[in-house]
């Protein structure tokens, strides 16, 4: 079952390079994960660039905000589920994604959600 992960940025170089590698260190392997930049102009896009032979889709142009992005990021996803993970976050293990497909999958839900944890930057 294919998961389409979508990460909305703007001006995030300072975090989005540890978002990518949550993603992409992930052990569940059909994931179609789509950036939707806003625009920025500090660096992000050559991060993102980076890795860009990795992500499936890549958008970057000025937009109405994060709910417009995150709403861009929906309109071009294919996998039968959708997850949004915010360029200033990470999953809390590289089995996270699995985990969370395996209930999709063995528990016939339609939606699934967990807890946070919050972390000072320093």
């Amino acid at each position: 079952m294919k998961l389409s992960i979508i990460t909305v940025s703007l001006n995030s170089a300072a975090t989005i390079e540890n978002t990518i590698n949550s993603v992409l260190g992930q052990t569940y392997s059909d994931i179609e994960y789509i950036i939707i930049d806003g625009g920025s102009t500090d660096g992000t896009l050559g991060i993102v660039n980076k890795y860009r032979s990795r992500i499936s889709k890549l958008v970057s142009k000025k937009d109405g905000g994060i709910y417009e992005a995150m709403n861009k990021g929906i309109e071009l996803a294919t996998g039968e589920m959708v997850g949004i993970l915010n360029s200033d976050d990470v999953y809390a293990s590289n089995e996270t994604i699995k985990t969370v497909m395996n209930m999709f999958i063995e528990s016939r839900v339609d939606c699934v959600w967990g807890d946070l944890v919050y972390v000072d930057k320093n």
